[in-house]
């Protein structure tokens, strides 16, 4: 009879850890930011069908990177928590501590378990309040613990690389444009610290709005608005300039030609 294998708890729930965290980096990344009237979610999402970010409730959202079924899975079933909870009770009793607490649940039940696989996903889920310091933020890595943070974080890919350098840089009293136009700057950096270019067709941009006047406050950034965003304000001025001058070339143009034409008659 042949002696079993033998692996130390310790070195298995390291290996299901490595496991996670190659599949998590395999997928691009994401950003978050408080900005001075909310909270902006900018991620390099190619896609127009897949989001990977997306609307739990009210003043709620959800952002996630690593495997796009796992993270879809956990996104259905927390908004139909968001919806019973808010139906029984009040919808001011759906939280997004309430909800990352459900999440940690899932993801520490999947991760501890031998039967399956851990998921190859990390999670953020965002809550926007009145005022910045209401602001909730919390990230779930693979294991299913809770990190409360703050200002900006990034998840996935060279989610360290990025971090760093959006920590350097953000400011919470940043307007929407700014925080956009940091976070496509961190996004673009490969790991070897080279740059890209990442255009409005590449990324998924979408901000919990604490101005908005209706009750939801999640909004996504699409098109024309979100080409403006990134545009820098010296671009937009030299835009705004550049057809400015092209109308008054126009407009000057017409006496001209009245005139030359007037003395060109009277010469005949």
């Amino acid at each position: 009879m042949s002696t079993p294998f033998y692996v130390s708890p310790q070195q298995a729930m390291a290996d299901r850890a490595e496991y996670a965290r190659k599949g998590i980096a395999r997928g691009r990344s994401l950003v978050m930011l408080q900005y001075a009237d909310g909270i902006a979610f900018v991620a390099e999402n190619p896609s127009r069908a897949l989001h990977k970010v997306s609307e739990i409730y009210d003043r709620i959202a959800f952002a996630a990177t690593g495997k796009y079924n796992e993270y879809e899975s956990l996104r259905i079933g927390g908004t139909r928590y968001a919806d019973l909870r808010g139906y029984t009770y009040d919808r001011e009793d759906v939280t997004a501590r309430g909800l990352a607490n459900i999440y940690a649940q899932t993801l520490g039940n999947i991760f501890s378990s031998a039967a399956e696989k851990p998921y190859e996903v990390e999670l953020l889920v965002a809550e926007v309040g009145e005022t910045p310091a209401e602001d909730e933020i919390y990230r779930l890595p693979h294991d299913g613990s809770i990190i409360d943070e703050h200002g900006s974080v990034a998840v996935g890919g060279n989610s360290d690389q990025i971090g760093s350098y959006l920590g350097q840089r953000h400011r919470g009293e940043m307007s929407l444009g700014e925080a956009v136009r940091l976070a496509v700057e961190a996004l673009s950096r490969d790991s070897n610290g080279s740059e890209r270019e990442l255009t409005a067709d590449q990324l998924e941009v979408a901000v919990l709005d604490r101005k908005r006047p209706q009750q939801r406050k999640f909004k996504r950034v699409l098109g024309r608005e979100l080409a403006a965003l990134l545009q820098r304000p010296e671009e937009q001025a030299g835009t705004e300039a550049g057809a400015g001058e092209s109308g008054g070339a126009e407009t000057s143009g017409d006496p001209e030609g009245s005139g030359d034409s007037g003395d060109s008659a009277a010469g005949d």
